[in-house]
């Protein structure tokens, strides 16, 4: 397959996407025709299809970094390692499912459960499940390692992969960090909004925005002020990302985010959303919270109970309220910043398409 030439100075958002896509397909494709043995053509495969139907918002703003200061060249290398962001994401995702015992994700089963059904016929349902996690973990391991290979074959020039590197490791360690904060903060449903904002910024605004960004602008040279401008662009709105993301996993349409408005509550997800219902509810409500938020049985009756909450206590407005502050600080970040015209138009896109958003 032949993937669209980028321009540079020009930004086209599907060209983008079906660039990183035909990457990533061509990748996958050669993985399974030249390692057929053991498994690993259906393994590709399954990998395959959960790459399929994704945003792609990281390999978007990463070559939107690129373009912003600039570019150079035909794109091919900023292209790969844009690819290299999505299978990285797609290690993140696999792990993140198996974590939170997800169900589904973009509407379809997850990998550890899709692998538990392949394996069913004649094994114990602790074995069925032991499987199913055992190979996502593996799975989401090999997307690892792959993403690592995308960026080695990306064809970059030693100066520029001496400037990705330490960027791309920084994103790795901060997503890891981010993920343990969360982990670590599950169940243990709290009223400190910094806390939350703090598992926000680490696992969202810095791994979904910044970084990206970053990259991409690294591959093209840029300098101090360059990235200092994506930093005071990216962490508002991508604290702003994830408190619209909070909402949608309480109030989004199943058939649009691909997922139960159960599976955060069940999971007893301790939000920006759920510290401020804390903060503002009486003792009723908070202990009515308390027995419901994190509760592997809740139903949709006691799902509604906790949106009555919600509403009572202004905290899904307050949220409305937090992430529309922070579009406009990251908008206005984008005031003076060294930026060509053509991608602060992307970036304002972005900001819209991050904040605004059904799924």
């Amino acid at each position: 397959m032949t993937a669209p030439t980028l321009i540079p100075g020009r930004l086209d958002a599907d060209a983008v996407r079906e660039s990183v896509d035909v990457v990533l397909e061509d990748f996958l494709t050669a993985k399974a025709r030249t390692t057929p043995q053991h498994h690993l053509p259906y393994l590709s495969g399954l990998l395959k299809d959960f790459l399929s139907g994704g945003k792609r918002i990281r390999p978007l703003l990463c070559i939107t970094g690129w373009q912003a200061v600039g570019g150079g060249g035909d794109g091919e290398a900023v292209i790969r390692v844009a690819a290299c962001l999505e299978m990285f994401h797609a290690f993140a995702l696999i792990h993140d499912d198996v974590m939170d015992d997800s169900d589904t994700r973009r509407g379809r089963p997850t990998i550890h459960r899709t692998l538990a059904a392949l394996c069913a016929a004649g094994r114990s349902p602790d074995q069925i499940e032991r499987f199913g996690v055992s190979g996502a973990v593996l799975l989401g391991d090999l997307a690892l390692a792959w993403s690592d290979e995308l960026l080695h074959s990306a064809g970059l020039t030693p100066a520029q992969f001496d400037a990705v590197l330490p960027l791309l490791s920084e994103m790795r360690t901060e997503v890891m960090l981010g993920q343990y904060l969360d982990l670590a903060a599950t169940g243990e449903l709290t009223d400190d909004v910094e806390a939350t904002l703090t598992v926000n910024r680490y696992k969202t605004a810095k791994y979904t925005i910044e970084r990206p960004l970053h990259l991409g602008a690294a591959i093209a040279g840029a300098g101090p002020a360059a990235m200092e401008a994506f930093t005071a662009y990216a962490l508002p709105l991508g604290e702003a990302f994830q408190l619209r993301d909070d909402l949608l996993g309480v109030y989004g349409d199943p058939e649009s985010t691909g997922k139960s408005q159960l599976d955060d509550l069940r999971a007893g997800k301790n939000t920006t959303l759920t510290a401020l219902a804390l903060r503002g509810s009486d003792r009723a409500q908070a202990a009515r919270l308390r027995s419901l938020i994190g509760n592997p049985l809740l139903d949709e009756k006691g799902a509604a109970t906790i949106q009555e909450i919600f509403a009572a206590t202004t905290a899904r407005e307050a949220v409305e309220q937090m992430i529309d502050d922070r579009r406009t600080q990251a908008l206005r970040a984008l005031d003076d910043a060294p930026f060509t015209a053509d991608a602060v138009n992307a970036l304002t896109r972005i900001a819209r398409m991050a904040t605004v958003r059904n799924s």
